[in-house]
């Protein structure tokens, strides 16, 4: 039972999940397309959940699922178990950007409500007055226009790509410990047959 087919694919498909979600991010950067002061855009942003969380801390484990999907690496326990222990830390970045995604859209984003004046008009909404259930507030926010469209794109785009991120490498998880496990015991079989 080999399971390296698994991880290769695994490992695969992280990486263009991983450069949309920087993509996504850093996106958010410019709302509506707009460069804008710092102190103007989103602050949970600058959590950058999706630049390290759903990028950086997945590529990183998809290097290691390519490595340990090569053939042959199958029997190989320390590479699964590396595989195992980077695929955790890929799921709790995934896990990190679906968090700060998911606050990101029940806040809202930070705009100006007129006279330049920059709040958030949606943080203290209820779950049922939410803005996102509600287009007809959406006419609050003057400036950076279309803020909100952007936001909850971009947002919901990470919140998926977090959460997709999450199951693979959990799947991997799974897939390396079933490997180490039933590969240890295929080995100590194969030794017993030849020992007899």
């Amino acid at each position: 039972m080999c399971s390296s087919k698994c991880s290769r694919c695994i490992g695969i498909s992280l990486f263009p999940l991983s450069i949309c979600a920087i993509v996504s991010n850093l996106l958010l950067y410019f709302p509506n397309g707009q460069v804008l002061e710092a102190s103007r855009i989103t602050d949970l942003v600058w959590f950058f959940h999706g630049i390290l969380g759903a990028g950086i801390l997945i590529l990183l484990p998809a290097f290691m699922m390519l490595g340990a999907g090569r053939e042959g690496c199958c029997a190989n326990r320390c590479g699964m178990l590396l595989s195992v222990l980077f695929a955790a830390l890929g799921a709790s970045g995934g896990v990190y950007c679906m968090i700060i995604s998911s606050l990101g859209l029940v806040f809202g984003p930070l705009c100006d409500i007129g006279d330049e004046v920059y709040v958030y008009p949606f943080r203290n909404d209820t779950f049922m007055g939410n803005y996102l259930f509600n287009q007809t507030t959406w006419s609050i926010c003057k400036r950076p226009e279309n803020v909100i469209l952007w936001n909850v794109v971009l947002f919901s785009l990470l919140l998926a790509i977090g959460t997709l991120e999450a199951v693979l490498c959990f799947i991997q998880v799974v897939n390396g410990l079933a490997e180490f496990a039933c590969g240890m015991c295929l080995r100590k079989r194969k030794t017993d047959v030849a020992g007899m």
